[in-house]
């Protein structure tokens, strides 16, 4: 099988269209496909195919300039989403990509509605937009801490029962209008394990060129494991749509998380049918013209 169509193979099987029967412990975080980490060539292979193939496809979507693409990324801490982004976009042109990163709201974005502060972040037409972590943290991290609503002062009567329902509603409609202006909306969550999770804070404390990486504030976030994880799977379940699939990646091996983000975003991208613009006959002529002056020149 060639390394492409393999490297699409394994993504679809993370690709939720209906999230109605989907159920988190149905994926393995440290699940490779069959892959085996000692066979890192083989690995390797299937990257690389996968960011040429994304090469080629940026390349036409910033020249036919109608579609453009989001990325969103969802993960508990160290899961690795900022590498995964480093990698997998690697062989792109960074003209052609805006990449945002959302972390608390501030007070001027506090001020305005939930969905104002992604919304002025979208890609332009021809332009592949990231974000990591997005609108999805408020049926996340507001979720687990329901506290946080009082700073974003919404009227106490909208504050209901069905608050979580109603902003599942609003994200599912949001992305609706997102597809039908020529917005493709993939999203991906990095399904990391407690355990390996662990593993990596660890190694950001015990590596000095790590420690950076470090917040005390993920520990404490870890406490609420078990929310967490009940907040992503309702999520997953009431808003993976076929116009704007969740994909479960694995994410217990870095280097398999990369390689399943790379073939999904390749296989979005494909189905898009993006072609380089054609030339009207008399823009061909023109060019025609162009030629010659250029070739009637003399040094």
């Amino acid at each position: 099988m060639k390394p492409l169509k393999r490297l699409l193979e394994i993504s679809r099987k993370y690709r939720i269209d209906d999230g109605g029967d989907f159920r988190l412990k149905h994926v393995d975080p440290a699940d490779t496909s069959g892959l085996k980490s000692e066979f890192k060539q083989e690995a390797q292979v299937l990257l690389q195919q996968g960011v040429q193939r994304l090469s080629e496809l940026q390349d036409r979507l910033y020249a036919q300039n109608q579609w453009a693409l989001l990325l969103i990324f969802q993960a508990m801490d160290a899961a690795g989403k900022d590498s995964t982004i480093k990698h997998v976009m690697s062989g792109v042109n960074p003209q052609g990509v805006q990449v945002y990163s959302f972390k608390s709201p501030s007070l001027e974005e506090l001020d305005h509605d939930y969905l104002w502060r992604c919304n002025r972040c979208l890609p332009e037409r021809g332009r592949v937009g990231i974000f990591n972590r997005s609108y999805y943290e408020e049926v996340l991290v507001v979720r687990v801490h329901p506290e946080y609503l009082k700073a974003q002062q919404v009227p106490e009567q909208l504050v209901t029962k069905k608050i979580w329902k109603e902003r599942y509603e609003d994200i599912n409609n949001f992305e609706t209008y997102l597809a039908r202006n020529g917005i493709a909306v993939c999203k991906f969550f990095l399904h990391v394990s407690r355990e390996e999770q662990k593993k990596r804070f660890l190694k950001r404390l015990e590596d000095p060129q790590k420690n950076w990486k470090f917040s005390a504030a993920d520990v404490k976030e870890r406490a609420c494991w078990d929310d967490y994880q009940d907040a992503y799977e309702q999520m997953i379940r009431h808003t993976a749509k076929d116009i704007a699939p969740w994909y479960v990646v694995p994410a217990d091996h870095k280097w398999f998380t990369r390689l399943a983000v790379a073939g999904a975003v390749a296989d979005v991208m494909g189905n898009l049918d993006l072609q380089y613009p054609t030339l009207t006959p008399e823009e061909k002529q023109k060019l025609a013209e162009q030629k010659s002056l250029l070739e009637a020149e003399t040094d």
